[in-house]
């Protein structure tokens, strides 16, 4: 007999990766240590992939790893505060390229190089407050 869905019934989990996954690690005094990352906003989050190949792809062929389920990877990061997983993430910076050249025209633009002084931070904001109240 099929059971009757309630309206209250709370939505089924979204399911995880099947299988073991590739977690990146460092050197620990003890062994090997999960590497944590960031993600955009900022929070922490271990890290894991499906293969070796993706793993490889964001993190290059050096990175050093260790198979875990995701269960047990949650066990290892959560008593560290952290509480998300990032499945095959795909890192990304901002591409290098070579510094571009100075010429005598951008000099003439930038007040360092004509000798104007730069006032930032606390020193701008007293002197703000003493020309306004003074």
């Amino acid at each position: 007999m099929a059971e009757q869905q309630c309206g209250e019934d709370p939505e089924p989990l979204e399911p995880g990766p099947a299988g073991p996954l590739f977690v990146p690690v460092r050197p620990g005094p003890a062994g090997s240590v999960a590497r944590l990352f960031r993600t955009p906003v900022g929070a922490r989050t271990a890290v894991a992939f499906t293969t070796p190949q993706r793993l490889s792809a964001a993190l290059g062929d050096r990175q050093a790893w260790i198979r875990l389920s995701e269960p047990a990877l949650r066990a290892l990061t959560e008593p560290l505060g952290v509480h998300e997983v990032t499945v095959d993430p795909r890192l990304a910076a901002h591409p290098v390229g070579a510094p571009r050249r100075r010429t005598a025209a951008w000099r003439e633009r930038d007040p360092q190089a004509v000798g104007a002084l730069r006032v930032t931070g606390a020193a701008a904001l007293v002197g703000a407050l003493t020309t306004w109240t003074g």
